[in-house]
């Protein structure tokens, strides 16, 4: 559900379903409940794309560019290899670049050696990927997430990037493709001995916090690392226990560095600076809550997936500036706590870089306070929608 908090920011839970009246939206142009799967749909189909795409053997996914715009376009690549596996196309799918460990999490790429290349090259992925390695393919897919609009069918509204990029491509592939919401893949998880190092010293027992610090714009995305600890301290004390609180740093420049607090009353809390993604994949199905702001990290916490169940922890993203559900993954674990101004972005499908929009305030991530975030993760996790 949706609900006003008291101080005036307002949750949106990942499970919202937004109705196409209520924000702008471009039609999709059909009905796609109605549209069986593998059928043509009433759009023509970009006839080039088609061609070039059916005489493809080999795909290559390669992104250079940000992790969290990465993580999002992801459903893009899936819908061209479900057009692929739904036209009987068989081709030998690799990932490149720094994301490619990832990536392979999907569980989109072939086997090595499963499949012996043949045929034209397809090459997926953003303009950096694209144009580092696209030169010789006959087909090259730029994913941008400023191209896609916000779709609308049978009634609702498709906001999150993911489902923009995988019904963009079904539209120009001319065939109904086989997901539904949400189109985001999600990345699998196993066991990881720097994770397991961690539980074996007590960081991953009682009631575990994951808050995300790392971020690009430090100035406006920072919610910093007292405030995180203070909304820590307001659940445990709620709990009445003491909480393990992760605070998870950007690459400081000489790699991975753990570093320890002293213990305070309700919480302990640990540095993970420079921890690499695919080691804090393997290492955010451990934790009870995540919280972050709207870059990379957040949105790799939603993704990760517990290889055992399938499951992961109730992911809160905070959103001072940009639109809430564009910048979310669409998977119903994956919360938003937005202000006004963010409202107003994904109601209008706006961007304030993009669309060059001032805001009326100066809107940082002081707009959030410990006190209410910790009544909403407390919701979360008795299991009570806020």
């Amino acid at each position: 559900m949706t609900k006003v908090a008291p101080v005036g920011i307002r949750f949106h839970h990942g499970s919202l379903s937004v109705p196409a009246g209520v924000v702008h939206t471009t039609p999709l142009g059909y009905d796609r409940d109605s549209v069986p799967i593998g059928a043509p749909l009433t759009l023509s189909a970009s006839t080039e794309l088609v061609h070039r795409l059916s005489g493809c053997g080999k795909v290559v996914v390669a992104f250079e560019g940000k992790l969290g715009d990465t993580l999002l376009a992801l459903s893009g690549v899936r819908a061209v290899l479900d057009w692929l596996r739904l036209r009987s196309v068989r081709v030998a799918v690799r990932a490149v670049g720094p994301y490619a460990g990832l990536i392979a999490r999907t569980g989109l790429l072939t086997r090595p050696h499963a499949i012996t290349p043949s045929g034209r090259l397809a090459v997926i992925g953003d303009r950096i990927g694209v144009d580092a390695r696209g030169s010789t393919a006959a087909v090259s897919l730029v994913l941008d997430p400023a191209t896609p609009p916000c779709w609308s069918t049978d009634g609702r509204a498709h906001p999150d990037l993911p489902a923009r990029h995988y019904l963009a491509l079904e539209r120009r592939l001319g065939i109904r493709l086989p997901a539904t919401t949400p189109f985001a893949p999600t990345l699998a998880t196993g066991p990881n001995n720097l994770v397991e190092e961690l539980r074996s010293i007590g960081w991953l027992g009682g009631l575990t916090i994951a808050a995300i610090t790392a971020t690009s714009w430090p100035e406006r995305k920072d919610y910093t690392a007292q405030r995180y600890t203070a909304l820590a301290e307001y659940i445990a004390e709620a709990h009445q226990s003491q909480a393990r609180l992760l605070l998870i740093g950007g690459n400081p420049g000489d790699g991975l560095r753990i570093t320890a607090e002293a213990p305070r009353r309700y919480v302990q809390v640990l540095h993970l600076d420079g921890m690499p993604a695919d080691h804090l994949s393997d290492l955010f199905p451990h934790c009870h809550l995540i919280v972050g702001n709207d870059t990379g990290l957040t949105h790799l916490a939603a993704m990760a997936r517990d290889g055992r169940d399938g499951v992961g922890p109730p992911v809160i993203g905070l959103y001072a500036r940009h639109s809430h559900s564009k910048w979310r993954t669409g998977l119903p674990h994956h919360h938003a706590v937005a202000t006004t101004l963010s409202d107003r972005m994904h109601q209008g499908d706006l961007c304030p870089v993009r669309d060059a929009i001032t805001p009326d305030t100066d809107v940082h991530m002081d707009a959030f306070p410990p006190t209410a975030l910790a009544q909403i993760g407390l919701e979360l996790l008795d299991g009570v929608s806020p």
